[in-house]
């Protein structure tokens, strides 16, 4: 692939003390200021002040069911017709590979920076909630969680493998939010649903929550699901009686 040429991302300082990060991924065709207006509707109840929020945004690259013109995309997708095997099939592994070292570099900035792994969340929609599952169960060190919107989990059938080639172990036990809405068309319910499965049979700590007549996109009760999950995930500092569950 051709050197990519990367935005920086949006960043949404900490309102207090910086003790935690999350990292939350667009999908095709966006970019990170397409969830900027998720990010203040988390922090409108001061419950988050002290996140720090990174916005990345995807480089311009040719996308196969586009008939090949650029988009912003975090990999190629040959096939976007709803089918839930379609995007299984022909992955583009090295798009895939090269976006998840992207991420790994990102968390790891934020621990080079003080952020324990443990205070640091991944998370996406669509095809960036695919790469923050995939990026984030491989990564190397041990997150707080990871956050997967109408998503599914890139490289399934060869991701086992994947993991102990990758000797990347981590966040078995992290707990990830998978949501998905039944009406969706572009990624089928049934894709996610499959990745929960093979991740739930694999022994990864996952929850799976589908929201009625929700198509390819967020619904308010998503989002404060969200909300609730990085508030879990991520207490505040001086919160004693808040603690992530083990």
């Amino acid at each position: 692939m051709t050197t990519l040429i990367r935005a920086p991302p949006i960043l949404f300082p900490a309102t207090a003390k910086h003790t935690a990060t999350v990292i939350f991924v667009h999908g095709l065709d966006d970019t990170g200021r397409g969830w900027a207006g998720a990010v203040e509707n988390w922090r409108r109840r001061q419950r988050l002040d002290e996140v720090k929020f990174i916005l990345p945004h995807a480089p311009a690259i040719p996308i196969t069911c586009n008939w090949g013109m650029k988009m912003t995309g975090w990999y190629d997708i040959h096939t976007l017709d709803g089918n839930a095997e379609s995007l299984r099939s022909n992955e583009d592994e090295a798009g895939i590979l090269l976006s998840q070292a992207y991420f790994h570099e990102l968390i790891q900035q934020e621990v080079d920076a003080g952020i324990p792994p443990e205070r640091i969340v991944l998370g996406g929609f669509s095809q960036g909630g695919a790469m923050s599952l995939f990026a984030g169960l491989t990564a190397r060190v041990k997150l707080a969680g990871i956050v997967a919107l109408s998503s599914y989990l890139l490289l399934s059938l060869k991701f086992a493998d994947l993991v102990r080639q990758q000797q990347t172990d981590a966040n078995r036990d992290t707990p990830v939010f998978m949501a998905h809405g039944d009406s969706d068309k572009v990624v089928h319910p049934e894709l996610g649903k499959k990745s929960f499965d093979l991740l739930d049979g694999l022994g990864y700590n996952v929850k799976l929550k589908i929201y009625k007549d929700m198509g390819h996109s967020a619904c308010l009760e998503e989002l404060d699901d969200v909300e609730a999950f990085l508030r879990e995930r991520l207490p505040a500092s001086g919160d004693s009686d808040a603690k992530p569950e083990l």
